[in-house]
């Protein structure tokens, strides 16, 4: 089982940063590929990015190219979301997520962080 501690989020005008970071207990985290998703009020739960146990692969959602990172230090067991040019659409609790090795970065995702919210004034 993997346990998974959120920090960071909280309110910011558009156009500012936040980073998202996500420590995992796995000791094995290094063979673990992560991902963090969103969900807005009303709406579904939708990906944002994911990054593959090397950092080798990365993908992102279309919706926050250019503007967001993940990065993952697996020497902390931690992986991060950059967060830059935020807009209100941003707006959601945020979630990182750990699924184990797989061909695709959007296999299932077994567990979860405990989510954090973002929001994004105008």
């Amino acid at each position: 089982q993997v346990q998974l501690v959120q920090s960071g989020g909280g309110l910011v005008q558009a156009g500012g940063s936040l980073r998202l970071s996500c420590t995992a207990s796995k000791r094995t985290f290094s063979m673990i590929r992560m991902g963090w998703f969103r969900q807005a009020p009303g709406k579904e739960r939708e990906f944002v990015a994911a990054i593959t146990y090397n950092s080798g692969t990365i993908q992102y959602a279309d919706s926050v190219k250019g503007r967001f990172t993940i990065s993952r230090d697996n020497a902390q067991t931690t992986v991060y979301l950059q967060m830059n040019d935020l807009e209100p659409e941003d707006t959601a609790v945020y979630y990182c997520a750990s699924g184990e090795p797989a061909p695709s970065l959007m296999a299932r995702y077994d567990y979860w962080g405990q989510g954090t919210q973002v929001t994004v004034s105008s």
